[in-house]
């Protein structure tokens, strides 16, 4: 069980802090400053920050465990466009959408996905970034197209326990992309899933998905979930297939997923309108919760303690976060909301209702 967790904001690195029963808002780290996702490595007790200062580009920090300063270090970098290159796409990192950490077995390797679609591996804890170019070099990323940004963006990044070398990525609107090699090597792998946003004949083309967050169980690795623009998805094979979770209460459209880290069967949702509101539905929050008990093809839904009038927080891709102990659950939302469950979302406690907007949530 965490006593931690992380809120990046519009305007800084929040830390939350477990007091007795409750949850209390603790330090502050770049305030003011828009901080798109935080990183704590559990492999080492290091803290990454990535912040977006427009003019000023992308930077990245580091905190080592223990230690109360931060340390500038290396962002993920484009090389030079080709000479003659017929790419649309700039070259240029605009945000770090995605940081995750490596395997147990691969310590100082990082993760980066980012805004125009390019993944990033380091191998020396963010002192250095190479650009995966077996990914970024694949014949279907001239069908690729920004979802909710102008350009494409990776903003999930799944590595398997089981093996380091497996990982599994989600590109907006660019499909899932699967490795078995370390990112030597990259396939397609959006089987199942459709873009009711496409004309129909492509609408099942893999490569111009648009997967809104994808999630892995820790415990049954193989379990995949998927928020999609156009329902819920699981995965039972790595993400090799993926079959359609159908009859979602309040709505199959949505942002965030966060799978039980033990529970191969549960996971949660966060529900909002289609399109053109994109507010809670009814302008009430709600969450959602597969039964574990039929395979996670039905649902309950919880709304104690979460606004259920004039409620528009819209709560984001990496707005909804469950803790090891699988029962703690910590969401935030663009509006600035924050609330935290102890009960596995049955109930919900208000943290705070005037955050800035909340990029992602982390627990550590």
């Amino acid at each position: 069980m965490s006593d931690r967790a992380f809120l990046s904001t519009r305007k800084g690195l929040f830390e939350l802090e477990r007091k007795g029963a409750g949850w209390e808002l603790g330090a502050s780290h770049f305030l003011g400053e828009p901080v798109s996702i935080a990183l704590p490595d559990a492999r080492d007790g290091t803290l990454y920050a990535a912040l977006n200062l427009g003019h000023f580009g992308v930077k990245l920090h580091r905190r080592d465990a223990g230690g109360d300063s931060w340390t500038e270090i290396a962002a993920p970098a484009y090389p030079l466009k080709p000479e003659g290159s017929e790419d649309p796409v700039e070259w240029k990192n605009k945000l770090v959408w995605a940081l995750e950490a490596g395997g147990a077995d691969e310590p100082g390797v990082l993760w980066a996905g980012t805004l125009p679609g390019g993944l990033f591996k380091s191998c020396d804890r963010g002192d250095s970034w190479e650009l995966v170019r077996a990914l970024w070099d694949v014949p279907q990323r001239g069908q690729w197209f920004g979802g909710g940004y102008d350009t494409p963006g990776i903003h999930s990044i799944c590595v398997d326990p089981r093996d380091s070398k497996r990982v599994v990525v989600a590109v907006s609107c660019g499909g899932v992309w699967r490795t078995v090699d370390g990112g030597a090597s990259w396939t397609v792998s959006s089987t199942g899933m459709r873009a009711d946003y496409m004309p129909p004949e492509p609408n099942e083309n893999d490569a111009v998905q648009d997967p809104h967050r994808i999630a892995r169980c820790a415990a049954s690795p193989d379990i995949l979930w998927c928020q999609h623009h156009n329902g819920m998805w699981r995965s039972e094979n790595d993400g090799v297939q993926w079959q359609e979770i159908k009859d979602a209460p309040v709505s199959n459209f949505g942002f965030a997923v966060a799978p039980h880290p033990r529970d191969g069967n549960t996971a949660w949702f966060a529900p909002a309108e289609a399109d053109q509101r994109r507010i809670p539905v009814g302008a009430a929050m709600a969450v959602t919760r597969t039964r574990t008990r039929d395979g996670g093809r039905s649902f309950e839904v919880f709304r104690t303690g979460l606004p259920q009038t004039h409620c528009y927080d819209l709560v984001y891709r990496h707005g909804l976060a469950v803790d090891d102990d699988g029962n703690t659950l910590l969401m935030a939302s663009t509006t600035g909301g924050v609330w935290m469950s102890d009960d596995a979302g049955d109930s919900w406690q208000t943290i705070s209702a005037t955050m800035p907007p909340v990029y992602a949530v982390r627990f550590g």
